[in-house]
């Protein structure tokens, strides 16, 4: 009977082990630190050294792995910047909210999204890099980032725009010089010291 004891605990030992490696596990790890490795590759070498051989090296792992994982580098690099995009990110919960209960959308929300990006803007040094690699240069996957950030303004400008009829104020028109004014600012100051 002693032995049954023993057997029966050591039974128990095992089957409560948690596995915390295998290839499901290794696989979400990999992919996460090829994302991660992005970032860190933008920050070191800007988005011209955004190469597999310097992404793999920045994520510790073989550049195969990149191809394997998301086909190419620019899908690689999407999902990336699809983490980091403001409108995408930051205030996708506010946003959500906002949708939710579009009949209390006001000024102060508006408002609290342009400083919820500028501060988020004048923080985030890869953010930084991206909007200016988006504003100078044509690349498919920024465009589609851009497209996407588009439609998540387009479901804010259907609920706000109504609100501005037959008042002479061009909504839309003053929005984009506001965002533009912050990607101006936060740019300019990060570039040129200001």
């Amino acid at each position: 009977m002693g032995k049954q004891k023993n057997t029966d605990s050591e039974q128990k030992s095992e089957k409560s082990r948690k596995v915390t490696a295998g290839p499901i596990r290794e696989k979400a790890r990999s992919i996460t630190r090829l994302v991660a490795a992005v970032g860190g590759v933008i920050q070191k070498k800007g988005y011209t050294g955004l190469t597999g051989p310097n992404i793999a090296k920045e994520a510790g792992l073989d550049k195969k792995l990149i191809w394997t994982y998301f086909g190419s580098i620019d899908n690689l690099v999407e999902t990336y910047i699809l983490q980091r995009d403001f409108w995408n990110m930051a205030d996708q919960k506010i946003i959500s909210e906002l949708l939710k209960n579009p009949e209390n959308i006001g000024k102060k929300d508006i408002t609290a999204l342009l400083h919820g990006q500028l501060e988020r803007m004048m923080k985030d040094k890869v953010l930084q890099r991206i909007i200016h690699w988006e504003i100078g240069e044509k690349n498919k996957t920024l465009r589609k980032v851009a497209d996407e950030r588009e439609k998540i303004g387009e479901h804010l400008f259907e609920i706000i725009e109504p609100d501005f009829t037959d008042t002479g104020v061009d909504i839309r028109a003053k929005l984009a010089l506001q965002i533009a004014g912050i990607y101006y600012l936060v740019l300019h100051a990060k570039y040129n010291g200001s």
